[in-house]
């Protein structure tokens, strides 16, 4: 079977009632889809509603995502993402959430996708989410009732970064303080300085900089399971 990679992105694309877009943060896919590919990963895209994913956070200068965004199979990928229900967990060997503010409405309460998730985990596979990707993992649950993310390092992005960003009002939820509702044990660095973390199979992000250490941490597990 070949070695392939899911990536979960969100379908929501407003920041509240701010009237400005959001979506995924497309530097959060592009610099992990190279670590990946260059490791010898296919890459498929789900999503929450499926079809066209919203971008956001694309930076012109960006090498890394004018290639990937310029590359024809890309473009048909994101624009045709499949739901978690089209989705079999036994062809991934990884799941990987990417961020962007849109995943805070929407990926918590993606049912199918938690339950994809669970089945990854669950079947041997590692689970990895950057930044706020980890929204999808506030109510992922294991067999035994158990949170995914309860008693393992998680880092994502933090309370102090939402601050940062003004948008501390804004998001639903803060998702440092969930996580650590859930059980998660928080590690965290400075605002929006790279920082990454592996705790059985799951592995994790806090922010943009960290995005590409999440992917380089998921071969790294994959390669010596």
């Amino acid at each position: 079977m070949p070695k392939k990679i899911l990536f979960a992105l969100t379908s929501h694309d407003s920041l509240g009632s701010t009237g400005r877009r959001t979506g995924f943060y497309v530097p959060e896919v592009a610099h992990p889809a190279a670590v990946f590919r260059k490791a010898g990963y296919a890459l498929d895209y789900v999503s929450v509603r499926g079809g066209a994913a919203p971008q956001d956070g694309i930076n012109p200068d960006d090498g890394v995502v004018a290639d990937f965004l310029a590359d024809p199979a890309t473009q048909d990928a994101l624009a045709t993402t499949v739901t978690a229900k089209e989705v079999d967990a036994e062809e991934y060997d990884a799941i990987y959430f990417a961020g962007g503010h849109g995943t805070m409405w929407d990926f918590p309460e993606a049912e199918d996708l938690a339950s994809l998730t669970a089945a990854i985990y669950e079947r041997g596979g590692t689970v990895a989410a950057v930044c706020h990707g980890p929204a999808g993992l506030v109510n992922v649950k294991l067999a035994d009732g158990s949170y995914l993310v309860e008693g393992k390092q998680v880092s994502a992005f933090t309370n102090e970064e939402e601050a940062a960003v003004g948008l501390t009002d804004v998001v639903p939820f803060l998702l440092e303080s969930t996580l650590a509702e859930r059980g998660a044990k928080i590690t965290k660095t400075g605002n929006f300085a790279e920082h990454a973390v592996a705790d059985q199979r799951l592995v994790t992000g806090q922010n943009p900089a960290s995005a590409a250490r999440v992917a380089e941490l998921v071969v790294e597990q994959l390669t010596t399971r």
